[in-house]
């Protein structure tokens, strides 16, 4: 058995092009990205990834003869994320894309079915039912399906089918790769409901600034008990939102809520100074994982991460993932 802080990161094998974007939300919403391109590379087979989190779940199960590209980069979001130039050149160099879908992310989706690509395109988040939310007064599928580990899977079964379609003769080490990490995501997702499951009953509501955990509060046994906006970045939240989110808090006595990695936490720290509520020490990762070195740099620790983040702020009891070697 292996702690998760021993579990061997890929090599990575994404070549790397640099363009900046900062997006806004509230005086500055999301940390400034770097672009990630890729120029092409001999007979390599070309994967193209828009999240990276789908990144981190495609180098999980791809063979080192693929070359690999991840556009968003650690701590930019999606949702607000406007392509430059270098996109434009990945996505027509690809062989395959693989994006999220759902529409979250609007800017590279719409960059992709404009530009003259002819690459493959899978929206691997479309291969799980999505749950309807309200978005703009109108109800839309919620992207973030990753938050449930079991969905995660059947991403990674998407991913292993279109990259074994790209490379046939690679198809059974694909195969052995994705069975491998299959068995990882499932023993992560037994654990991370059992860590839930110690969290008091009474205190199983998470508060976070956007709404990005249906999936995973309803995987688990939480209850998003509030959210600043909707499923969408884009969206503002108004002064009455504001105001109702703080008596919500008042009335179900939370521990503590949440701030988010991808999201300026000015106005959640507001909220909780008004509320009178802990806002957690350890930020959630939303819809992007961590940079380099940091507790949430691939998919396995993000959800490590959040759930340590989860129990530990509302009166759970913490024990460490550890990946059976059987």
């Amino acid at each position: 058995m292996r702690a998760i802080a021993d579990y061997p990161r890929k090599q990575s094998r994404l070549k790397l092009a640099t363009g900046l974007i900062l997006g806004f939300w509230l005086s500055s919403c999301t940390n400034p990205g770097v672009n990630r391109a890729v120029e092409s590379s001999g007979n390599q087979p070309q994967v193209v990834s828009t999240s990276n989190i789908i990144a981190d779940l495609t180098e999980s199960i791809a063979t080192e003869d693929m070359q690999l590209t991840s556009i968003l980069t650690p701590g930019v979001d999606p949702h607000v994320y406007e392509p430059v130039p270098a996109d434009s050149i990945a996505l027509e160099n690809a062989d395959l894309i693989l994006y999220n879908g759902y529409n979250l992310e609007p800017g590279l989706i719409n960059l992709m079915n404009a530009a003259g690509v002819n690459a493959k395109k899978v929206a691997v988040g479309e291969v799980v039912p999505p749950l309807q939310m309200e978005k703009d007064a109108a109800i839309a599928p919620d992207p973030h399906v990753w938050g449930n580990v079991m969905n995660a899977i059947a991403m990674v079964n998407a991913i292993r089918d279109a990259l074994s379609e790209l490379s046939p003769e690679n198809a059974a080490a694909i195969g052995e790769n994705a069975a491998n990490y299959t068995a990882t995501l499932e023993q992560l997702h037994r654990w991370i409901a059992a860590q839930i499951a110690t969290i008091p009953p009474e205190n199983r509501g998470l508060v976070t600034t956007h709404d990005a955990f249906q999936y995973y509060a309803q995987g688990y046994g939480l209850e998003i008990a509030g959210t600043l906006i909707g499923i969408s970045t884009e969206e503002q939240p108004s002064a009455q939102t504001v105001t109702r989110l703080v008596e919500e808090i008042k009335r179900i006595q939370v521990p503590a809520i949440f701030a988010e990695t991808t999201i300026n936490p000015q106005l959640i720290r507001t909220v909780a100074e008004e509320a009178q509520v802990k806002l957690a020490p350890q930020k959630l990762y939303s819809d992007s994982i961590g940079a380099p070195g940091s507790e949430g740099d691939s998919y396995i620790k993000m959800m490590v991460s959040n759930t340590r983040a989860v129990v530990e702020a509302l009166g759970g009891t913490y024990t460490p993932f550890v990946v059976s070697e059987n």
